[in-house]
This record gives structure tokens, sequence and C-alpha cells, in this order.
């Protein structure tokens, strides 16, 4: 699971509890849960229900309104039990930032389209990936459990790449060259 959704509202990323393992690309949006992984997986996690009621609408040409997409997306709402599901956002065909930017360039309808989209493209497994190593389904319980170790996580390694600058910075200010000061005074 990668970056698909990973800007906006960070705590609203909580969807994107993809991104286990980071790697590169980034399509983010709101709450939902998205990584991509070293297949090249763009994994984004969204409400089981809203998506089937989606789809539904879609089926039936009914209206689709911004705020029934972010109940898809955004689903920091949902009760512990409520089944997350896995898509791959590579189906949309194209990235985006975020959730906000794929409905103001796609449109509401649009935005579910390219998330039913993205759940065919996950269920098609076009990389043939074995599917014990395939994310799987979760409830929001756990979804939220593992947004909250990822974000901590990323406070751990933004804390390790300050503390790293820091002493690059004192490594300069001692010579300039990385070598430590008492070594410079004996090669000199």
């Amino acid at each position: 699971l990668k970056p698909f959704f990973v800007r906006s509202h960070l705590a609203a990323f909580c969807c994107y509890l993809g991104r286990l393992r980071r790697e590169t690309g980034a399509m983010a949006a709101g709450e939902g849960a998205a990584d991509v992984d070293a297949q090249g997986q763009d994994i984004f996690y969204v409400s089981k229900a809203s998506l089937e009621t989606l789809q539904a609408r879609l089926k039936k040409d009914e209206e689709i309104t911004v705020e029934a997409v972010n109940e898809l997306a955004f689903p920091e709402k949902l009760a512990d039990d409520a089944i997350m599901i896995p898509v791959d956002m590579r189906g949309v065909g194209e990235q985006f930032e975020d959730v906000e930017q794929m409905v103001e360039k796609l449109g509401p309808k649009g935005t579910a389209e390219a998330f039913s989209k993205a759940r065919e493209y996950f269920v098609a497994n076009k990389d043939k990936e074995p599917e014990d190593e395939r994310p799987k389904e979760m409830t929001a319980a756990e979804w939220r459990q593992l947004l909250a170790e990822d974000l901590v996580e990323g406070e751990e390694e933004e804390d390790m790449l300050e503390d790293e600058e820091e002493d690059l910075e004192e490594l300069e200010e001692e010579g300039g060259d990385g070598e430590p000061a008492a070594k410079k005074a004996k090669t000199a």
C-alpha cells in the first residue's frame, strides 16, 4: 500500500490507511486510505456500503452528490464494525492530488465512477498477485488503528530526519567538510 490520496486534511486522510509502505506517487485525497506498493498498486480504502450505494445509483442514473462522495472517501465517522475495502486507483486512469481535486475535475458522478473503476481494477488483479498477499477488507476500527500506527511511524521518521539535519548542520559549523574538528587538527 502506498501513496494515493496523501495530502489534504491529514487527519481526514485517515482512509489512506494504505500507505503501510510508502514508495512513490502522489494521488491522494481525503480520508480514504491509499498506498502504492512495490508492485505498483495504488491502494485506497473506502466504505464498502458507500461504494455499493454509489454503484447502485450510477446504474439507475441517479444524481450523485458531493456529500455521497465524501461519505465514501472520508469514512472517519463510520461505525467501528463498518467494512472498508481496498480499491486500486490505477484503475482511474489518471492521478489526482486528493478527492477534492477529483470532484473538481470529474464532478461527483465522475468521481463515483472513478472509484467504481478502481474497485473493478483491484478485483481484476491484473498483476496476478497471490491472494494471500493482497490487501484485505477490514473494519473501520482496524483501519483507524493502522492509520494511527502509520501516523506515529511517520512522525518518528520525521523526527529522525530532523535529528540528522541538525547533526549535519553541526558538522558543517565545525569544519564544513564533514571531518570532526579534532581530526582536522591532526591532519593539518
